[in-house]
């Protein structure tokens, strides 16, 4: 198949254009997919840029996957090699590993996850005696704020300059603690994967000359998606030369408490002059309706490029409004029009997506469906992996089989609480940097009682020794899962999930959790083939992988109604889709309204409409409980700037129909005698 098949004329433009800088306006639903893959083909097939010399960066690692799998197709193995298409988290970690010798990390440097972060924050804040921190609300304040700073490329001695209250200048002073902290452990966060490698190609000619030679053509995807960090990097990597293609949609930037600037995307303009912008504006997913509801109301939103989506998928239904009595009435008619709609239509179950804005809308949803006996999948809903004691036994576990594990032992080392203060931690830290060895080794080092009072000296040995006799044991033993059952006994964990929770019911979930963890590492065990395949280490590493490929189960096409944010739904279609909750304070959002952000807002609304091919039914409640009582709700300010024509607004107004009632009888009569039949 070549290169341009199949592309239309705005996207063969995007394809072949490589004269320099190149912005792809792409639409919801245009194909910018295939644009890019089919360029990164071109770039190599037909412009001799080897592909180790092309960069591909995208913002999930479903999207990544997805672009790679598309260019395998169109590229043989021997033109692929070296090819990067990555995340950007993933690129900046891969140029870290590359570039230590000029960062601050040693080897073996460790990932914090947003846990381990807040429990350091909450350590930094309790050894300042700051008040607040047992309050997880401001604790996440703190890293909202800090992560801000960071992907704004403010350093923690410039970050005083910026604030505005008090509770700023307390955060800038945790900023300052929390660097020195992270660098001590010989860890890094999620944003230093971008801030890191950014302020590395700033400071260092070198590295910059190095790595502008290696990226000889850049391809960013969601472009509107980046924050400045992300913006600079990419700024660094092309340098004057430009060589690059940056496709976004400003009309879906709906990141901004993410950082994202969709901002960008004009500072492109002003950044390199000669920027050639190509529109895409015909979209291949929804009929002509559909699209004229959503440019409809993104007209509304202030542009820096216009743009305005068409197909040529025919007129399409009327688009449905329905007004509800109450929450539990709009979810009552969503579910029976569902089901209604799909024996009459002879659909499939995952034909159909109900969207809204907040997670909390799902459960009165659930019920319905649960009700009904309808298959249904939460995306979005916390993975099994992802619970706090599931990624507790299992940091026990990785440091056993990994003991330069530094991010696992500051997970578990207090967790049962031992005694062991962030003041001992701090100087563990520094005692392993000077000695150049993994937090666990020095906590077992004899000369660690040069440099710390007795008592935290004997509190670190006897949990190096609790770890080792147990490291010793599992690895000889061929039934690892007793073991481990005594491990976490007498580490004190099980008593200590007893004395957390809060209520019974929460006590013996996290209980029942951890004992389907020990279910399912025995029965990994059983399932192996080979005899290297049943030892302690192989299984636990196929347990960390397991949370991975428990993600991408979720992805798997299984014949089930999908419900979502739309936060969520960005990125995906479906043949029917139900917007609920259509009232102002949630689309738009009483946040959103109270800060005067209601564009963003306006995005979202946007990027749920465009998520529908065939048919689209918007719903709003007339009332919603609210704390126990019953709020008066009003219509969503965005329902008047549909166009009113197009809408078959179901108890307001004359209701428009393309469908014959015989004909519709008869199509009904039909499915269910099919049904009947089966």
């Amino acid at each position: 198949m070549s290169t341009a098949s199949q592309l239309n004329d705005k996207q063969l433009e995007a394809m072949k254009y490589t004269q320099g800088p190149l912005l792809v306006l792409a639409g919801a639903g245009s194909g910018k997919t295939s644009v890019i893959t089919r360029k990164i083909a071109h770039l190599v097939q037909n412009c001799g840029i080897p592909a180790y010399k092309i960069t591909a960066m995208t913002f999930t690692n479903k999207a990544a996957r997805e672009m790679k799998e598309r260019v395998a197709k169109l590229l043989s193995r021997e033109e692929a090699k070296g090819l990067s298409v990555s995340t950007f988290h993933t690129f900046g970690l891969n140029l870290l590993r590359l570039e230590l010798k000029h960062t601050p990390l040693k080897n073996n440097f460790s990932i914090l996850d947003a846990d381990d972060c807040k429990r350091i924050l909450m350590d930094l804040m309790h050894r300042d005696n700051l008040s607040g921190a047992e309050s997880k609300d401001l604790i996440a304040k703190a890293m909202k704020k800090i992560s801000d700073w960071k992907n704004d490329l403010i350093a923690p001695e410039q970050a005083h300059s910026t604030c505005e209250t008090p509770e700023d200048v307390q955060f800038a002073h945790l900023y300052q603690l929390y660097e020195r902290n992270l660098r001590a452990y010989n860890a890094v966060d999620f944003d230093d994967l971008i801030v890191m490698p950014t302020r590395l190609l700033q400071e260092n000619a070198e590295v910059r000359d190095k790595w502008q030679n290696r990226v000889r053509y850049l391809l960013v995807d969601e472009y509107q998606d980046t924050n400045t960090a992300q913006y600079i990097l990419v700024k660094l990597l092309v340098g004057v030369m430009g060589q690059f293609t940056a496709v976004g949609d400003d009309d879906q930037s709906i990141y901004a408490w993410r950082g994202a600037k969709p901002e960008n995307m004009a500072q492109l303009k002003e950044d390199f002059h000669n920027l050639k912008v190509i529109k895409l504006e015909q979209n291949y997913r929804s009929t002509s309706r559909i699209l004229k509801a959503a440019n409809s109301v993104i007209e509304n939103n202030p542009h820096i490029f216009d743009k305005k989506l068409w197909s040529d998928k025919g007129h399409g239904e009327a688009i449905r409004v329905i007004t509800c009595r109450n929450d539990d009435d709009e979810a009552e008619r969503v579910v029976k029009d569902l089901l209604t709609h799909k024996l009459m239509q002879g659909k499939s179950w995952k034909d159909y997506a109900i969207l809204y804005r907040g997670n909390f809308q799902a459960r009165v949803l659930e019920t319905q469906l649960r009700q009904m006996q309808i298959p249904y999948k939460l995306s979005g809903g916390q993975s099994f992996f992802a619970r706090a004691e599931i990624k507790d036994v299992m940091s026990y576990l990785r440091l056993i089989i990994n003991p330069e594990d530094d991010s696992a032992f500051l997970r578990i080392i207090n967790t049962p609480k031992r005694a062991i203060g962030p003041v001992t931690l701090e100087k563990l830290g520094l005692f392993a940097q000077e000695t150049h060895q993994s937090l666990l080794a020095a906590a077992g080092d004899q000369r660690l009682s040069l440099s710390l009072p007795k008592k935290a000296t004997s509190q670190l040995l006897e949990f190096y020794e609790f770890l080792d006799g147990f490291t010793r044991n599992l690895l000889e033993d061929d039934e690892p899962v007793p073991i481990i059952r005594q491990m976490m006994n007498e580490a004190g964990y099980i008593d200590y999930i007893k004395e957390q929770a809060a209520t019974p019911a929460q006590e013996k979930t996290k209980l029942d959790n951890i004992e389907v963890l020990y279910s399912s590492i025995q029965s990994l065990i059983n399932r192996a083939e080979d005899v290297d395949d049943k030892n302690i280490e192989s299984v636990i590493r196929k347990m960390v992988l397991l949370d991975m490929l428990e993600q991408q189960q979720e992805e798997q096409d299984t014949d089930k109604v999908n419900l979502m944010t739309l936060h969520a739904a960005k990125g995906l279609e479906f043949p029917y889709v139900y917007m609920i909750g259509l009232e102002e304070e949630i689309l738009p959002h009483k946040n959103s309204i109270a800060a005067e952000t209601v564009e963003e807002e306006r995005r979202l609304m946007y990027v749920g409409i465009t998520r529908a091919r065939q048919g689209l039914t918007m719903t709003l409640a007339e009332q919603r409980k609210a704390g126990g009582q019953m709020k008066q709700m009003m219509p969503s300010r965005f329902l008047d700037e549909l166009p009113q024509d197009d809408l078959d607004w179901l108890g307001r107004k004359k209701k428009i129909s393309n469908v014959d009632p015989k004909l519709q009888a008869q199509h009904y009569l039909e499915n269910l005698r099919a049904l009947i039949k089966r």
